[in-house]
């Protein structure tokens, strides 16, 4: 593709349009502040959430949202999962042409617990759409740390399309039919992540982690499955990959949010404090009505929940994971089909 519109200049949306540098000719990267626009064009480098990244040359900062999409190839959305419905909205009446439309967001819409591409497709009807989702820290793909990710739409060539566009020798991009799993994977792990930061807090060790990330992608399997899913997603990228790296790395911000939690801060102190959103937050509350909705057993976000939006104490909320009732660690209905047990 010739040009391509990034919407958000955050540490992702930056890393992304470095990305995109390599496969297109020009790349726009949107940013709401006219002084951060400045910044960017003159000195090449998003200091202010990227610091040390040099952007190639054909990457131009831009405030204007009419001329940053009009008449682009593709439009990568790279904002909060908040703010993605506004945002959508004021871009649709400006389109004269279809381009193909990426989500980067990972959460729900707390309102309606949508995912993202079902709150993109409300508001611009019809459009080719994929989503973009996996292990995948800004501050690593940004200086061209080899990395994977995952690309998912309803039609196989839009998800091409997109694989092509994101490819290159230092990120590995993989195609997947699955979008509701695609989507849910990247959701929902902040959940867990901020539980496994709550257990760094608290100076638990290896062992908790290692019992939370497990259980956690069981839990956000079981919701996806329910919500119709495929089971193998969720061993891929956007599942067991992208929890691997939000509950471990030190540049994950759900787990920093759980890791002050733990240590005895309160919520609001913690988010005021943080530059970037950390989508667990949000997604907490979601995951939880949709858990509810849906009729599936989420224990360790509901303890994330209580402890989050009730002031419930951590080392309680550990107790009450690790006291419920005994069950097997597969699915029941799997256990009972081995005929030896």
């Amino acid at each position: 593709m010739k040009e391509v519109t990034v919407i958000g200049a955050g540490s992702w949306g930056t890393a992304i349009a470095v990305v995109l540098a390599h496969n297109c000719q020009q790349v726009t990267l949107w940013t709401r502040r006219d002084e951060l626009c400045r910044q960017i064009n003159s000195s090449r480098e998003n200091s202010d959430y990227l610091p040390g990244v040099k952007l190639p040359a054909n990457v131009v900062a831009t405030a204007d949202l009419s001329a940053a999409v009009n008449n682009k190839e593709a439009i990568v959305l790279v904002v909060p999962s908040h703010t993605v419905r506004s945002m959508v909205q004021q871009i649709a009446p400006l389109l004269k042409n279809s381009p193909i439309m990426v989500s980067c967001a990972k959460g729900l819409e707390e309102s309606t617990l949508f995912r993202m591409s079902e709150v993109i497709e409300q508001e611009m009807p019809g459009c080719r759409l994929a989503v973009l989702s996996g292990p995948n820290h800004a501050e690593e793909v940004g200086r061209l740390v080899p990395s994977a990710t995952v690309v998912s739409s309803r039609e196989r060539r839009t998800a091409e399309a997109v694989q092509e566009l994101f490819m290159t020798q230092w990120l590995r991009v993989y195609t997947n039919p699955d979008i509701i799993g695609v989507e849910l994977g990247g959701s929902l792990k902040n959940v867990i992540a901020v539980a496994a930061g709550i257990a760094d807090g608290l100076s638990y060790g290896d062992n908790t982690k290692a019992a939370l990330m497990t259980r956690g992608i069981s839990e956000i399997a079981r919701l996806g499955m329910q919500m119709g899913a495929e089971a193998l997603t969720f061993a891929g990228l956007s599942g067991i990959g992208d929890l691997m790296v939000t509950c471990t790395s030190r540049h994950s911000r759900n787990r920093k949010l759980g890791f002050e939690i733990g240590k005895g801060r309160k919520l609001d102190e913690v988010v005021s404090g943080m530059r970037m959103v950390a989508e667990g937050v949000r997604t907490t509350h979601a995951a939880r009505d949709l858990a509810q909705r849906y009729e599936v057993e989420v224990p360790i976000t509901e303890q994330v929940y209580q402890v989050l939006f009730y002031g419930k104490d951590p080392h309680q909320a550990v107790i009450d994971l690790f006291s419920r009732e005994k069950t097997y660690e597969m699915e029941e209905q799997v256990a009972s089909n081995l005929k030896d047990w």
